[in-house]
């Protein structure tokens, strides 16, 4: 009986209140909200573009089973006993807040985005305001014109007349209805990240996070889909994506109580992060990018690489050279005629960049292994006597560009600088500092401004001394081990993940405003920084610091749910692998490291002839396909995740005149049976040549030259041999095709 008439006086507050659905579109994407004065907003609607006919007849979504359909509910006047998105204790020490409509707004907006390319769609603002208390709370909503993107963040501004004190401070909360769905994000660790798990969400709470401090890619990350039908198809079914766009300690909650609805919620991780917000200072929380897709996991995917390419990853419209780096291939063991030889046997492959990684600097304490010289950024002149200097004149006469590696986050307690700052490391107060990788790496505390500025300097130094420099790695090999800032004040020092990255995009700003054209990697003991707060700032990620094959196949196949092929560092490297120990054949290392921006990760030197004339015809081959790869659509055919020892992927042009086609087995096995694989993205009426590259075999592959329809590969595949045509002294247990398809 009283649930009855709770339900009546709800619906007469909403017909009385004159609530009005409020429409945001991109392209092929609708999102509708009920907005009214003196309520709160309510979710309606997120899914395919609909129509002007169905946006006016658009019904709500059911009250049964007390659903809460709020987009922000705050915690302690009206919702208590489920998840909500904010929380605060006022100056007042209440706990409680209750937020409804001030007023909105909804017009046509063109700004810059992070990247700097200029981006056009609408903001809807709404301005939430608690009754009792001056606060203001806005809620944004961003579309995209011309992609299928939508982002959501919030800022709360604290008018009570002294500080009030953020405990919950979530960016979004998007309802998701209740049928089969299914989450899909990635787990993993140091090595073997972004590891895919799928599970179907139940009753209770789904957690994920990091507490990591600085490298929240390396465990958990903090994307996830949702198949909306079931446990989700790559290239059909409905999918949402949401991307929280954050650099730090991050929390999602996905909450499924008994109402019809399941309840996701992203974030900073607010725990011992409370925040203390000052009268008249704006917090303001992180961006989460929400897309739809009918065409199944793959198409959402397509949807977060077309949308980082334009507007989230640095220069993501331009190719990506083909690079050596010297980490693998000789360590610490730096020199110039090293480094003259690696450049030399680069070029000869084809190559166009070479790294020099770590072990190049420190005077007073020598860089001979990771124990000492992190934040003496001064050449080590008894390993490089002629200085970089000589390494851009080398690289100059190779006919390749010069790139170098630094770690300017992170010092040594066995350094110059460390000796002369020790107040610039985070530690805990009044303790000793815990010291990490090499037994004494410690991290710097970017909430300072006189280390960001260092930080900048490290960059500015070295492109102003020697502008040839085309390319930094930068990397962060440590979290934060203890908590505390020697720079904040003592009544905040749960501000310090989060000033740390502010401190963080503050200084990626200042190197972009000023150094626009360098290539920067964003590396973090592998790819603990895959995230859309920093890849505005950066080209490219290093994957994993594991490059085995075997598991990069793997890996990639995670991370490319959200991040584009052009942003993913792939390298050829030694045998036995020297991660896993792994041996793997030469051809299957390259036509996986082909599948996103390829490098290689080895000493060439020690490769055989045939090894390099293999590598070299590659690296031409590469060349051809690499607009097709770094620009082109990307469909996930068949997941190695399937457990039958087959995996299979392809790349479409998007004017579907050009493909690539990968198709790699796991493993060999007596009496194996694989489908052919079904191709996807073509055009159904053009006709398709086949030419495989990289390859091996004595005697081309039956359907090598010939044309096929489009509807006829995405209808029925190719067969692949399931192993490769060689010498007997050649056979190995791997086997791997790469097939470009051109449109007559």
């Amino acid at each position: 009986m009283k649930k009855t008439i709770l339900l009546t006086l709800t619906s007469l507050l909403c017909l009385t209140a004159s609530a009005e659905k409020v429409e945001l579109s991109t392209p092929h994407n609708t999102l509708v909200l009920d907005i009214w004065k003196g309520g709160e907003p309510k979710f309606v609607y997120y899914g395919e573009r609909l129509s002007a006919a169905d946006l006016a007849t658009l019904p709500d979504p059911t009250n049964a089973n007390w659903s809460h359909l709020e987009v922000y509910p705050a915690y302690g006047a009206t919702h208590t006993m489920s998840e909500t998105a904010f929380a605060m204790k006022h100056a007042d020490g209440n706990l409680s807040s209750h937020l409804v409509v001030e007023s909105y707004s909804k017009k046509a907006i063109t700004d810059k985005a992070p990247n700097g390319k200029e981006r056009s769609g609408e903001l809807l603002t709404i301005t939430l305001k608690d009754p009792l208390y001056p606060n203001i709370v806005n809620l944004y909503y961003q579309t995209y014109s011309d992609v299928d993107m939508i982002e959501c963040w919030t800022d709360i501004t604290n008018k009570e007349k002294s500080t009030v004190t953020l405990t919950q401070f979530y960016s979004s909360c998007m309802p998701i209805r209740r049928n089969n769905v299914y989450c899909h994000h990635l787990h993993g660790s140091w090595a073997s990240e972004a590891q895919l798990v799928t599970e179907k969400l139940n009753n209770g709470l789904l957690e994920i996070k990091n507490k990591d401090g600085l490298r929240n890619a390396t465990s958990d990350r903090q994307e996830v889909m949702f198949s909306l039908d079931g446990p989700g198809q790559e290239n059909c079914g409905d999918v949402i994506g949401a991307a929280l766009m954050y650099s730090g300690n991050y929390r999602i909650t996905v909450d499924t109580d008994d109402s019809e609805f399941h309840y996701y919620f992203a974030g900073i991780n607010p725990d011992n992060s409370e925040y203390h917000l000052r009268k008249g200072e704006t917090f303001t929380t992180p961006h989460v990018a929400y897309t739809f897709s009918n065409e199944g996991l793959s198409g959402a995917s397509r949807n977060y690489h077309k949308w980082a390419r334009k507007y989230h990853l640095q220069h993501g419209d331009k190719e990506r050279d083909i690079l050596l780096n010297s980490w693998e291939g000789v360590y610490f063991d730096i020199n110039h005629e090293g480094m003259d030889q690696m450049m030399h046997d680069i070029a000869s492959m084809g190559g166009e960049l070479f790294v020099m990684d770590d072990g190049w600097f420190g005077e007073k304490y020598r860089r001979l292994t990771d124990n000492a010289a992190l934040g003496d950024w001064v050449v080590d002149k008894k390993k490089l006597p002629e200085g970089i200097e000589r390494l851009v004149s080398d690289a100059k006469k190779n006919g390749v560009k010069f790139g170098i590696w630094i770690e300017p986050e992170m010092a040594n307690t066995t350094s110059e600088l460390y000796e002369k700052h020790p107040d610039w490391i985070i530690k805990a107060p009044g303790r000793e500092p815990v010291l990490g990788r090499g037994g004494t790496q410690v991290v710097l505390d970017l909430s300072n401004p006189k280390v960001q500025d260092y930080v900048f300097s490290i960059v500015d130094n070295l492109l102003t001394k020697y502008p040839e420099i085309a390319y930094i790695k930068w990397d962060a090999n440590a979290p934060v081990m203890n908590h505390g800032s020697q720079y904040l004040p003592m009544a905040d020092q749960s501000h310090l993940y989060i000033a740390y990255h502010k401190g963080l995009i503050d200084v990626c700003k200042r190197i972009r405003a000023k150094y626009p054209n360098v290539v920067i990697q964003d590396c973090a003991s592998g790819g603990g920084r895959a995230n859309y707060a920093l890849l505005p700032y950066f080209d490219e990620f290093w994957v994993s610091d594991n490059t085995d094959a075997l598991q990069r196949i793997y890996m990639q196949w995670g991370t490319s749910y959200f991040f584009p092929a052009i942003a993913m560092a792939q390298h050829i490297s030694a045998v036995p692998n020297h991660a896993v120990f792994r041996t793997t054949s030469m051809k299957l290392r390259v036509d996986v490291a082909m599948s996103g921006r390829l490098g290689m990760e080895i000493q060439p030197k020690n490769m055989t002839d045939e090894e390099k004339a293999f590598c070299k015809q590659a690296i031409e081959s590469y060349k051809k396909i690499r607009p097709v790869i770094q620009f082109g659509d990307q469909y996930r055919l068949h997941s190695p995740y399937a457990g039958d020892n087959l995996a299979s992927l392809m790349y479409v042009t998007e004017a579907k005149d050009q493909a690539v086609y990968f198709w790699y087995k796991l493993e060999t096995m007596k009496d194996e049976h694989f489908p052919p694989v079904k191709m996807a993205g073509l055009d159904p009426q053009k006709r398709y040549t086949v030419h495989e590259l990289n390859r091996i075999d004595k005697n081309p592959l039956p359907c090598e030259g010939k044309s096929f329809s489009g509807q006829y590969l995405m209808n029925n595949g190719l067969e692949m041999p399931y192993s490769h045509d060689v010498e007997h002294n050649k056979l190995n247990d791997w086997s791997s095709r790469v097939i470009y398809l051109t449109a007559e």
